[in-house]
């Protein structure tokens, strides 16, 4: 459960309800997804909800978007969210996706979200943290620090 970082508020912030319930919203896609229950996530998606994942192109609909989610996450796959920032119809939540196996494998990712009027999830774009690397990449690290270790 998600409990402890969807309650944050500030105390002298203005409710805006639309944004608050696509919270509850958001909070409630992860836990559907984790469960493996997509009709209840799907009881949640704008009818023209948009998902952006790495690498794939942009999907649109309930059905696409549930599709993606299934072939990305796989059925055991869970997320841990650490933060949610909500505000004006947009709500950025980040986390890790744990994937179990021998090993669990955790990947950092930042997911921001679009609310409707309606209070329904209309887009989300997934962002993953990665390490700097590739071909030509240089180290970065801030002057003084030591290189990290292996």
């Amino acid at each position: 459960m998600h409990a402890d970082v969807w309650t944050s508020a500030a105390p002298d912030s203005v409710v805006d309800l639309v944004t608050a319930a696509g919270t509850d919203h958001v909070r409630l896609v992860y836990d559907y997804l984790d469960a493996g229950d997509l009709d209840a996530c799907a009881s949640l998606l704008h009818d023209h909800v948009e998902l952006e994942l790495p690498g794939v192109p942009t999907v649109r609909g309930r059905t696409a978007v549930l599709r993606a989610h299934r072939d990305h996450n796989g059925s055991d796959t869970r997320h841990e969210i650490d933060r949610v920032v909500a505000r004006d119809r947009s709500i950025v939540a980040a986390g890790r996706r744990i994937t179990p196996g021998k090993e669990d494998v955790s990947l950092r990712f930042v997911d921001f979200f679009r609310i409707a009027g309606d209070g329904m999830v209309e887009s989300c774009t997934r962002y993953y943290h990665a390490e700097p690397g590739g071909t030509g990449a240089k180290s970065w690290r801030p002057a003084g620090f030591p290189p990290p270790s292996r």
